[in-house]
């Protein structure tokens, strides 16, 4: 027996009512509708689902393991709005741009919406049901857009939020690709002198059988110990990691290693105003989709990516709930105060007591500029919080751009000097006592 997918109004309570009755024709569905005292709005026959031989994949599927990538998801959501610009009517967009993609996952999430849409779903409500596709942000500005008859503005905004998102990442990891080979190509360099080079000088001096120079004997000790624990090289900074990410499983622990992160000198800069840049983007964006301000608040905080942040975004959803403005509850919380765990970071991390002393300087820092909680609060004023928002990101993406090519430039002649310093103290080291040696035999 077909089902039939209605809307329809109560008549005696006036409300809106979704849901699915089976019956043999249209005429039949509709009478089953209005025995139960609504008034048919919107009928629809559900497609049958397409069964598979054994229960096996849907047609046109593949296997596929994990989610969506960022980038493929950014240019599906261009594609679509330029597809809905041009008026094509959503199902046929879908349908189009998933024979597009290439066997994986996103392929699979819009074929599996193109399906619910078929059944009366949505579009919406069908990417709801793929979660590793399209989150709840994304989700929740096609919705406010369905609702708002102004779906291809709200797919242009959220194609432009997400290549601006896209744009802030790839400059960030550009910045830290040099530095990182150039750390690796060291400590391999290093690594083989250690091993190789250095075993062999303490054979000619150990014939020579005179006393070695302090300088000397310290790079041996070095060498002695690589030469015999060699394999704690990599284990060493994979057990730091591990240890940061069980850490981290903790509530209590994650906040204190992002409140470690944000108070880090010149490099905690970068996190706050990249944190800062996505957070009000989001939620401007939000806003300006006519999403809801605490579901915005709330949807912000969940995609904040710092837990320092969520815990200020969360005690402003707080405030606004009990009728305060987002720009006093910011303005209170802008500073996190003390926390055990991020002492305990510093002490592990930067030079145990020194460490602790530069945290406690660091304790009343804000997270928050004055200028944000300022902008916020003329945004609040004048009703364009949306505006001022957009303003916020647009300086703190142009901050990010202007720090990260800094720290480049900065990277460079400190990786220089370290490097030379390490080469220095073993050719100084190694050289020494071959003088002294040359200068007896003379």
């Amino acid at each position: 027996m077909p089902t039939y997918q209605f809307e329809a109004i109560d008549a005696a309570s006036g409300k809106e009512i979704r849901d699915t009755v089976d019956a043999t024709t249209e005429a039949e569905a509709q009478a089953t509708i209005r025995s139960m005292g609504y008034m048919v709005t919107k009928l629809k026959a559900r497609r049958a689902k397409t069964a598979t031989s054994g229960g096996g994949k849907k047609p046109g599927r593949t296997f596929a393991i994990g989610g969506v990538s960022t980038k493929d998801l950014t240019l599906f959501t261009r594609q679509l709005s330029i597809l809905q610009d041009a008026g094509l009517p959503i199902l046929r967009s879908l349908k189009l741009l998933a024979d597009m993609q290439k066997p994986g996952q996103l392929k699979n999430c819009l074929l599996d919406a193109c399906d619910e849409i078929e059944g009366g779903a949505t579009l919406s409500e069908a990417m709801a049901k793929s979660p590793k596709a399209f989150d709840r942000l994304y989700c929740n500005m096609i919705r406010a857009g369905e609702a708002g008859g102004a779906l291809e503005v709200i797919l242009r905004r959220l194609a432009e939020f997400m290549e601006r998102s896209q744009a802030l990442k790839r400059k960030v990891k550009g910045a830290l690709v040099y530095p990182i080979v150039v750390v690796l190509v060291a400590v391999g360099i290093l690594g083989f002198i250690m091993i190789k080079i250095v075993p062999q000088f303490k054979k000619i001096f150990d014939d020579f059988d005179s006393e070695l120079p302090a300088m000397t004997q310290t790079l041996i000790d070095i060498s002695n110990f690589t030469v015999q624990y060699w394999y704690l090289l990599p284990l060493i900074p994979i057990g730091i990691m591990l240890l940061i990410k069980a850490i981290k499983l903790i509530p209590y622990g994650r906040f204190g290693w992002d409140l470690f992160l944000l108070k880090m000198v010149i490099f905690g800069q970068l996190v706050e105003k990249n944190v800062l840049s996505r957070s009000t983007r989001t939620l401007g964006t939000l806003l300006s989709s006519g999403v809801p301000i605490l579901e915005a608040l709330q949807i912000t905080r969940e995609t904040a990516g710092n837990h320092v942040f969520e815990n200020l975004f969360g005690k402003v959803y707080e405030s606004i709930r009990e009728g305060e403005t987002i720009a006093q509850p910011m303005k209170e919380n802008s500073r996190p105060g003390f926390h055990p765990m991020a002492m305990f970071f510093w002490f592990f991390f930067i030079a145990g007591p020194v460490g602790v002393l530069l945290y406690v300087l660091k304790i009343n820092q804000k997270i928050l500029d004055d200028m944000v909680v300022n902008m916020v609060d003329v945004g609040e004023e004048t009703g364009e919080l949306d505006t001022m928002l957009y303003k916020v990101a647009d300086v703190y993406d142009e901050e990010v751009a202007v720090l990260t090519e800094a720290l480049t430039s900065l990277m460079e002649p400190i990786l220089i000097i370290c490097l030379g310093c390490m080469v220095g103290f073993i050719v100084i080291a190694l050289f020494m006592p071959l003088i002294s040696l040359i200068q007896n035999l003379t």
